[in-house]
């Protein structure tokens, strides 16, 4: 029995979105915004198909060859697939036309066989279009082929829209702020990513303790069991399961190799459920015990992202973490002798020349929302007339800066330094191929952040104690 209250609610949560955006387009605007095609991944088999996400956000449909149009007056319209009951024997159920106003709270809805003939009349007599750019290949020129038939009306009397504007760039600046539903979702989100992370640290001690093979395949099948078993729809990208020296490949994918007695093990995973991505990275001795050199470069990074979460806060800028976090970690480096003091100077020095690069070659942050690199806008809005330029010390590349986003609620980002030693000429043997790396999500709230991924922990020794259990 369908729960009509919640629907309701949720219909009021989408709708209040198009408003918003409707208000933005001004009076004659109007905004076209496809869902995601389906992809075809081989003779006769289709990519399990996931949604265009501003699509989503805007109507909460799920279904694929479906597109949106929202009016300045705030009126939108839904165009679907039409009831074809052949079709839905092979494919599912199809929402269609008829029902689609009732259910997702739309004005109007048609089928999307319509599209090429009724969009040349909804674009008539305005003023300007939004759609995304860049996104969807061949949808530009889509946007071209209606308004060249709004063209062959001006004799007519008929206005054709004059400016083309990007729709992601109001749309990334309104999914940038997470509200209380939004937020609830990616709580529930992390905590099933926690216990899938949980799940693979405890089988890697259990399976070596029992004396058997164990594949970077299989923690990556507990990940992927558990992400399932709560009710998360998909993973929100295809998992990190890295043993030993591939913990140093910052995109290593889980494959085939041997998880081995005294490696190390990270894992950068997360499920999507409803929409909405969760990040974690945690690094866990596949035995549950570190060892010495394991212990002290994972202490640092521990040391890293506290300061990290420390200045995750209203008031403070998106580049803060990152810098609090390399200010750590080349401290750290220096301390354990990764780093010579002798040959790159002080730790002011270390951070001006980027002498860390080798050892941590990656941002501490990204946005996180219904994309695991979510959108929104990385300088803030209000000072972007505001540029200095600088050298890079490595490459001597001429680099604009803007000002960095100051950082406000309900806003989310993860938090994610890392230290990974390849074998190298003056490199401590003791510390080659170890790769770490500790990542959590964060909702910027008025008292600083709240780290929604902390059901898995990070603390060495809590580590090592669930993997006892």
């Amino acid at each position: 029995m369908q729960n009509t209250h919640m629907t309701t609610v949720t219909n009021q949560i989408y709708a209040a979105r198009r408003a918003r955006f409707a208000a933005t387009l001004g009076a004659d605007g109007i905004a076209i915004i496809p869902t995601s095609p389906e992809r075809q991944r081989n003779r006769d088999s289709d990519f399990l198909y996931r949604f265009d996400s501003y699509f989503h956000y805007l109507t909460g449909f799920t279904e694929p060859n479906a597109t949106l149009v929202i009016t300045g007056d705030g009126k939108s319209s839904l165009f679907c697939a039409p009831k074809d009951m052949e079709r839905e024997i092979w494919d599912g159920f199809r929402l269609g036309p008829t029902a689609a106003p009732a259910a997702l709270g739309v004005d109007a809805a048609y089928s999307s066989a319509e599209l090429d003939a009724l969009l040349p009349k909804l674009l008539e007599n305005k003023s300007s279009v939004y759609y995304p750019f860049a996104t969807y290949p061949g949808l530009e020129t889509q946007v071209d082929g209606w308004l060249s038939k709004v063209r062959a009306r001006v004799r007519f009397g008929a206005l054709c829209p004059e400016t083309q504007r990007d729709a992601c760039a109001v749309l990334d600046e309104m999914r940038l702020f997470k509200d209380a539903s939004e937020q609830a979702t990616m709580r529930r989100a992390a905590q099933i990513s926690a216990a899938g992370h949980i799940r693979a640290m405890q089988t890697s001690a259990r399976m070596l303790r029992e004396g058997k093979d164990v594949r970077e395949y299989h923690l990556d099948a507990e990940l992927l069991h558990e992400f399932r078993q709560q009710g998360s729809q998909y993973s929100a990208y295809s998992s990190i399961v890295a043993a030993g020296a591939n913990a140093c490949v910052l995109h290593y994918r889980a494959d085939a190799a041997q998880v081995k007695n005294g490696d190390l093990v990270l894992i950068d995973a997360g499920c999507e459920l409803d929409g909405y991505a969760s990040d974690i990275t945690r690094t866990f001795p596949a035995n549950g015990k570190f060892t010495g050199p394991q212990r002290a470069l994972y202490d640092i990074v521990v040391a890293a992202q506290e300061a990290a979460v420390a200045v995750t806060k209203p008031g403070c800028r998106f580049i803060d973490p990152h810098e609090a976090a390399v200010k750590v970690l080349a401290q750290g480096m220096l301390d354990v002798g990764l780093l010579d003091k002798n040959k790159v100077g002080s730790l002011e020095d270390v951070i001006a020349n980027r002498a860390y690069f080798p050892f941590y070659m990656h941002r501490t942050s990204h946005w996180l929302g219904m994309d695991v690199h979510d959108c929104g806008g990385y300088n803030e809005p209000s000072e972007l007339g505001q540029t200095t330029t600088r050298t890079d010390p490595l490459s001597n590349e001429v680099i604009t800066n803007r000002p960095s986003r100051i950082l406000r609620p309900g806003m989310v980002l993860t938090l994610e330094p890392g230290i990974y030693v390849r074998p190298a000429a003056g490199v401590p043997e003791q510390f080659h191929n170890i790769g770490i790396r500790i990542e959590d999500d964060a909702i910027v709230n008025e008292g600083g952040c709240e780290l929604i991924s902390r059901g898995v922990p990070v603390k060495a020794g809590e580590i090592e104690a669930i993997m006892r259990e």
